[in-house]
C-alpha cells in the first residue's frame, strides 16, 4: 500500500486517506438575517464534490468565532446554533461517503472587514472597526483598535463557544487558525504584537493567547476527537531570511508545537507567511514541507503539510519519507475535485467510488447508450 492512501488514527477517529482538502474560504456564507454566517447550498456542493472524489478528510474554511472577527460579511461564522445546524447536512454527507469533516475556527482580528476578494472596494472600506493584539495596521489597510485584556478574555470565550458548536453539529476534526496573519497569528509575531502586558513581549507572552484558546477549547471539544492547529511556520522575516524585520520565527513554532502538544493539540497544519504584504517568500513545489519535517522530527507530533502539492508522486514522497504524516491539498483540489482518484490510479491504490459511478471505473465493455 502507498504511504498516501494508509489509514491514520488520530484519537478516536481513523481517517480512511492522508489526502486532505485544506480549508478554503468560499465568501458564500449568508450575509444578512437571522441565518447570517450560516453555509449554502455553494458550501454543499463544494465538500460534496470533492468526497466524492476521495479525499479523506475535508476541512471547512475559516469559519469566525464573533461576528465582527469576520474577514468579509460573506464568511461563515459559527457563534450559535442556526449556523452549526446549517452544516449538518454537509456532515452527513460527507460521512456517507467515508469522509472525515472538519473545520477551522478564526478570528480575522486586524485583516477582518475587508470584504470579498473579487469586490471592488476590498481592503479599503470598511464596515466595522477591527481589533489586534496592537494598533498596527495590516498594510494600507485601517488600524485596528488594540483589545483590552477583558475583551482577550471574550474572544477565547467564543472560540469555546464555537467549539461547542462544531462539536454539536457533528464535526470529527476541529482546526484553530494561528496562521496567515490572522488574530492568533498576530498575538504570535512581534511585527503586530507590541504589548507590554502579559500578552506581549517574550516569545512565552506573545504566545499566551494561543495557549489559552487551546485549553478553553478543550473544554468543549470531545477527548477522542482531534485537534488540530494551523501555524505559519515563518514569517519570512529576521531569523528565516535576510529581512531584518524581527518576525515569528522556525524555531519559534518548534517550541510552540511542543507546547501545544502538552496542551491538547493533535497534528500542526504546517503553513507559512501572511503577517505582512511585502514578504519575500520563495514560492515552489511543497516549499513548506521542509518546516513540517522540522516540528515533526523536533516535537514527535504529527505534521500535515500544504502550499504546491500538485503532483501524486510529490505527495506520496512527502508522506513516505516521513516529512509530514499527511498532505493538505488546496487549489489543485478547486481545479480537480478527483485529485485522490487520479493519485490512486498512478500509484496502483484501489479506488473508492460511489455505486453511482461504477460505470465509470469498471472493466466492463463500453455499451452505446449505458
Amino acid at each position: 500500500m502507498s504511504a498516501l492512501f494508509e489509514p491514520i488514527t488520530l484519537r478516536g477517529l481513523t481517517i480512511e486517506n492522508r489526502v486532505w482538502m485544506s480549508p478554503m474560504m468560499q465568501f458564500a456564507a449568508e450575509p444578512t438575517g437571522p441565518a447570517t454566517g450560516a453555509a449554502t447550498d455553494w458550501h454543499f456542493q463544494h465538500f460534496a464534490a470533492r468526497a466524492v472524489g476521495g479525499v479523506g478528510l475535508a476541512m471547512v474554511e475559516a469559519t469566525s468565532v464573533t461576528e465582527d472577527g469576520r474577514s468579509s460579511e460573506y464568511d461563515l461564522g459559527l457563534w450559535n446554533g442556526v449556523q452549526a445546524d446549517s452544516h449538518r447536512r454537509v456532515i452527513d454527507f460527507l460521512h456517507s461517503q467515508g469522509t472525515a469533516a472538519g473545520i477551522q475556527l478564526v478570528h480575522a482580528g486586524r485583516k477582518g472587514s475587508t470584504g470579498r476578494p473579487w469586490s471592488s472596494g476590498s481592503h479599503i472600506e470598511q464596515q466595522w472597526q477591527t481589533v489586534a493584539p496592537s494598533s498596527v495596521a495590516f498594510g494600507g489597510m485601517p488600524a485596528p483598535a488594540e483589545l483590552t485584556t477583558a475583551r482577550i478574555t471574550q474572544v477565547i470565550d467564543a472560540f469555546a463557544t464555537s467549539a461547542m458548536h462544531a462539536r454539536d453539529a457533528g464535526f470529527d476534526v476541529l482546526e484553530l487558525h494561528g496562521a496567515h496573519g490572522y488574530l492568533i497569528h498576530q498575538f504570535l509575531s512581534p511585527v503586530s504584537n507590541q504589548r507590554t502586558d502579559e500578552y506581549g513581549g517574550s516569545r512565552a507572552n506573545r504566545m499566551r493567547f494561543a495557549t489559552e484558546v487551546v485549553d478553553a477549547v478543550r473544554t468543549q471539544w470531545p477527548e477522542d476527537r482531534p485537534l488540530f492547529f494551523r501555524v505559519s511556520a515563518t514569517d519570512w522575516l529576521s531569523g528565516d531570511t535576510d529581512d531584518p524585520r524581527p518576525g515569528w520565527t522556525s524555531e519559534d513554532t518548534v517550541q510552540l508545537a511542543a507546547v501545544l502538544a502538552a496542551r491538547g493539540v493533535d497534528l500542526i497544519d504546517v503553513s507559512t507567511g501572511g503577517i505582512v504584504p511585502d514578504a519575500h517568500i520563495p514560492v515552489g513545489p511543497g516549499y513548506q514541507t521542509r518546516f513540517a519535517a522540522e516540528i515533526r522530527r523536533r516535537t514527535s507530533l504529527p505534521t500535515a503539510s500544504v502550499g504546491l502539492i500538485t503532483d501524486p508522486a510529490q505527495a506520496e514522497a512527502i508522506v513516505q519519507s516521513g516529512e509530514a504524516d499527511a498532505v493538505f491539498l488546496a487549489r489543485e483540489l478547486l481545479r480537480d475535485p478527483y485529485w485522490a482518484h487520479r493519485a490512486a490510479r498512478h500509484l496502483g491504490e484501489p479506488l473508492r467510488y460511489p455505486p453511482n459511478y461504477a460505470r465509470a471505473f469498471s472493466h466492463r465493455p463500453v455499451v452505446a447508450g449505458r
